[in-house]
């Protein structure tokens, strides 16, 4: 078996189970911490927040609420590919698919308004102070941002007497350890100071420190385990991650006509350079810049093999107008991945099915089965990467999408230094303000107005951004 009891474990309670809920026979843990996800403010703002285009610019586009909604339903396919292949081997182990559902929903939570750029903002912000990285505000929100438990009663008093003590009291959702592990995707502490990065760090912050060990302990039984800790389900989950985004951010670009194949067969020798060596870092094996060309090649091998469909035909011809005509249908077949839905959706659709299968198990870790190691087909792997850069390369750092990244770190950076001047907390919601009024470590303050920044979405940052500016400006009626 896969699971313990000690998966089940909680917060506070040892024996896993909360006071004020009674036992419910009729669904697992897993479950339950599902629906608390779901019914989360936190998720519900996924809807609000930019995948690699603007929400407000398409409604073609996917956000990161229509994002996690793909991974999850990859992710549970995965699962069901490795549960037939436990069943027809007759072996005694399943995978939770609603344990792997939450990971691949919840794994973006921590996303701040616009994305990266705004986590590179947040990040710089934060340099002396624990820096900010988009995964660790996961786990910061699912166990203490997100108001569901305390660890005495639901009154903000007593969480703001407790913080000025130095001890916070929230518990955020108090999901399950082994739950709380299928989003742990980093084993590592991000440095309280780090002013020479120029990156976020992935990993926890030291304020989860405590919460980390717990679910380490919980997770493995105490028992001693080899390389980085990373739980099945979060492998799924991870998987899951980049093939959805190597197959739809593409086909957002597509759909858009931002990009279009032809466009990655042409693209300049030092874009294939930076992937190359994005991947070969990745992947810690050698991806050389002729692999990239060709492995882009064999993707769209349709407009690269496009040929006349009547191949008497192109006999009658002479060698000009049919090679004419092989111009104009390899056209056609580059413009359908952009303007014919049926062919676009075809694509990707094989694209991610391919992927699916791609995916095994080859063993069962016995002394800690949670860390069992899920294997991608290397081949396979490498399309997955090498898509998913070049998107980054040909999208990302476009000047289009650089205008909403400069656009969007200036917003950003406007807000944070505003509620972090003197009696900037008064601009700040009540329920932050308190937190921050009782905080006695200047990094405990600056934590708390990253939380608030962070947990915004794209359009609530451009409107507090007006506020603060005149740029636009809400009515003062309006609430936080």
């Amino acid at each position: 078996m896969l699971y313990t009891k000690n998966d089940k474990f909680r917060l506070p309670n040892p024996k896993g189970i909360d006071k004020n809920i009674s036992l419910e026979e009729y669904r697992t843990d897993w479950r339950r911490d599902y629906a608390r996800l779901l019914h989360s403010p936190s998720f519900r703002r996924l809807q609000g927040k930019m995948q690699l285009f603007p929400c407000q610019e398409n409604d073609f586009f996917r956000n990161r609420l229509t994002h996690s909604l793909e991974v999850a339903q990859i992710a549970k396919s995965i699962t069901n590919k490795l549960n037939h292949t436990f069943k027809k081997q007759n072996k005694n182990y399943f995978i939770d698919s609603d344990l792997v559902e939450f990971a691949a929903l919840a794994h973006d939570l921590g996303h701040p308004p616009f994305g990266h750029f705004g986590e590179e903002v947040l990040d710089k912000k934060m340099l002396e102070y624990g820096g900010f990285e988009s995964n660790a505000q996961t786990l910061r929100i699912l166990t203490k941002i997100e108001k569901k438990f305390l660890i005495k009663d639901s009154n903000v008093d007593i969480v703001t007497k407790n913080i000025n003590k130095g001890k916070d009291i929230r518990l955020g959702l108090n999901l399950s350890m082994r739950t709380l592990a299928s989003i742990l995707k980093y084993d590592s502490e991000i440095p309280i100071k780090s002013l020479s990065r120029k990156k976020p760090q992935k990993g926890y912050y030291y304020t989860e420190r405590e919460i980390v060990k717990t679910i380490k302990e919980k997770v493995t039984n105490d028992k001693q385990y080899s390389k980085d800790f990373k739980t099945i389900e979060c492998q799924i989950m991870d998987f899951a991650d980049d093939i959805a985004y190597s197959t739809y951010d593409l086909e957002d670009s597509l759909k858009a006509e931002f990009v279009k194949p032809i466009d990655l067969f042409c693209a300049d020798e030092s874009i294939l350079k930076r992937v190359s060596k994005k991947v070969t870092l990745s992947l810690k094996m050698q991806v050389s810049l002729e692999d990239v060309r060709d492995r882009i090649y064999n993707l769209f091998s349709d407009i690269l093999l496009a040929s006349p469909p009547d191949e008497n035909l192109k006999k009658q011809l002479d060698w000009k107008r049919s090679t004419y005509l092989a111009i104009e249908f390899a056209n056609e077949q580059n413009n359908n991945h952009s303007k014919n839905s049926y062919y676009r959706t075809r694509f990707s659709s094989n694209l991610i099915s391919k992927s699916i299968n791609s995916i095994s198990i080859d063993k069962i870790n016995l002394k800690v089965p949670a860390l069992t190691k899920v294997q991608f087909d290397i081949e396979k792997l490498i399309d997955v990467e090498i898509l998913k850069n070049f998107i980054f390369e040909l999208q990302i750092l476009s000047p289009k999408v650089q205008i909403i990244a400069f656009r969007a770190k200036e917003i950003i950076e406007t807000i944070f230094d505003v509620l972090s001047n003197k009696n900037g907390d008064s601009l700040l919601p009540y329920d932050f303000r308190e937190l921050y009024k009782a905080s006695v470590k200047k990094s405990d303050k600056m934590r708390i107005i990253c939380d608030f920044i962070a947990g915004m979405t794209d359009r609530y940052a451009i409107e507090f951004y007006g506020r603060l500016t005149s740029e636009n400006p809400q009515t003062i009626f309006k609430p936080f």
